[in-house]
């Protein structure tokens, strides 16, 4: 049998190109299996099903290495688990050196092992580097007040009003809360702060 396997790291991104290089080896639809969530490992219901169906002679079909995943340790263990555990073939379209039905004598093996090994390497460091761009430009953002996450709600009309209550005694803070639509834990931290900024205009003032 013949499968091909097919992953794009959001529900976002579009597999079209990778279903048309797998299309272009004859491969049926139902023996291809599409996983949308990211190569970090290889926890994912797709492919766990094609790995269960994999048997001595299939050949596996991807269309380039990161689509396998993006673990350096972890791509070669599953490359191995493929290859030598189920006993069947795995081909990488982009790189034709990464076809295991080719080269099965030991200087064949050992040059897949080589390119396998580096392709891996770049896989996973091109992931570190995602990641690190990314931080460096939430880091950049925040430094020009770019705020992140939901907007803070607006205070409501009445309040000062619930807070003066709570904070004289009239009322519990969960009655104060619940009548300015917000849990106790949210209706305190914002009386404090309040309170807090109260404070600091009147030493302002003075």
């Amino acid at each position: 049998m013949e499968y091909g396997y097919v992953r794009v790291s959001s529900k976002e991104q579009n597999e079209a190109r990778q279903l048309d290089a797998l299309c272009k080896q004859g491969i049926e639809d139902c023996n291809i299996f599409i996983d949308k969530q990211s190569g970090k490992d290889f926890n994912r219901p797709k492919y766990k099903t094609l790995y269960r169906k994999l048997k001595k002679g299939d050949v596996l079909y991807i269309k380039s290495i990161d689509r396998m995943g993006r673990n350096y340790d972890e791509i070669i263990q599953e490359w191995r688990r493929i290859t030598r555990f189920r006993e069947a073939d795995i081909v990488v379209l982009d790189m034709p050196l990464l076809d295991t039905r080719r080269g099965k004598d030991l200087m064949g093996t050992f040059l897949s092992d080589i390119v396998l090994q580096v392709l891996s390497f770049v896989a996973e460091n091109e992931r570190t580097n995602i990641k690190q761009r990314q931080a460096e430009g939430i880091t950049a953002a925040k430094a020009r007040g770019v705020r992140f996450g939901r907007p803070p709600l607006p205070i409501p009309d009445n309040f000062y009003q619930m807070r003066e209550d709570w904070r004289t005694g009239k009322i519990a803070i969960e009655e104060a809360a619940k009548a300015c639509n917000m849990c106790p834990k949210t209706f305190y931290s914002k009386a404090v702060k309040y309170e807090r900024r109260g404070k600091e205009n009147g030493k302002e003032r003075s």
